[in-house]
């Protein structure tokens, strides 16, 4: 069983109760899930996982007003709970330290993956914040937020990036993919320079991947699941095994690589032409990138150089 599940069970078998017994008059304020840091709360967890930072829990979040009211009360009602479920330890959780189980202010949580204690506000916001943060303050599972505050944020970032930043990180990705895969990987490999061939294909990679998930409407998590991830999307979920063939075949039929990388930029090159992003007939994604940046509306973003974002 995922983590998500073992959560969401521990959470009807004690948690639920736990909160109507003793925190009936404010049942509606709390808002309980499993979300943050960990590949369980992306689904993406096995046994291998188990390992460390791996245990039965859910997470309480409340406001800070709330948790003046009530939330040490409840920290503790928590820590009596069941120290065994369904043969696995509970997590380990700590009231007065950011831990990955039990009571959280609602702003504790969002802090340190946004910088603030909610969503992004500014472009420049969003323009900074790693897109793999953004990922970990979206993902796992809300199971109940009756009042919404805490909901409301995770819509804010799902759904609220401005459309100046969507364009300019889309111009960055296109323009990194040209540079990397599509000019740099075929001239190092011609010079015999194999660890640069490489590196030009790892940047290649990134910033395909980060591209395909802001196409999706979503953010790429941690780089060692993003391209598992890939794998569940609706569009361009078919570049995951192609990006994996790149990165892990050797290098002694560069030829092949190349024509991987050009098959992609080409799907890529479509996608722009047919969603009105740019009108260029090339396949080389570079006047796409530029095509796009120039639809940027505040010209301080616009202005950026090309492959920042």
């Amino acid at each position: 069983m995922q983590g998500l599940e073992l959560s969401r069970r521990y959470y009807e078998e004690f948690g639920l109760p736990m909160i109507k017994e003793q925190f009936a008059e404010f049942e509606n304020r709390i808002a309980v899930g499993l979300a943050g840091a960990g590949s369980d709360c992306f689904g993406f967890d096995d046994e291998i996982s188990r390992d460390h930072d791996f245990g039965a829990g859910f997470c309480l979040w409340i406001t800070d007003e709330d948790n003046e009211l009530f939330g040490f009360e409840l920290a503790r009602a928590y820590s009596r709970l069941p120290k065994e479920f369904m043969g696995v330890e509970k997590g380990k959780s700590n009231y007065y330290a950011n831990s990955r189980y039990g009571v959280k202010t609602i702003g504790d949580f969002y802090l340190p993956l946004t910088g603030k204690r909610g969503a992004p506000e500014t472009v420049w916001e969003w323009l900074n914040i790693p897109e793999h943060s953004l990922a970990v303050a979206v993902n796992g599972c809300v199971f109940r937020d009756d009042s919404g505050e805490f909901t409301k944020i995770r819509e804010k970032i799902l759904c609220g990036m401005p459309e100046d930043i969507r364009l300019k990180k889309l111009a960055a990705r296109a323009a990194i993919m040209a540079q990397s895969g599509q000019y740099n990987f075929p001239r190092c490999t011609a010079h015999g320079e194999i660890g640069g061939a490489a590196l030009a294909v790892s940047e290649f990679v990134k910033s395909t991947v980060s591209l395909v998930y802001l196409i999706n409407g979503k953010f790429a998590p941690f780089y060692k699941w993003a391209l598992r991830g890939m794998k569940e999307l609706e569009f361009f979920s078919e570049f995951a095994p192609v990006l994996t063939e790149i990165l892990t075949e050797d290098y002694s039929k560069p030829e092949e690589k190349q024509a991987k990388i050009e098959k992609i930029c080409s799907a890529v090159a479509d996608y722009f032409r047919q969603s009105g992003l740019s009108r260029s007939a090339s396949d080389f994604l570079e006047p796409h990138a530029y095509e796009i940046q120039n639809k940027i509306k505040d010209i301080n973003i616009r202005t950026l150089h090309i492959m920042e974002g």
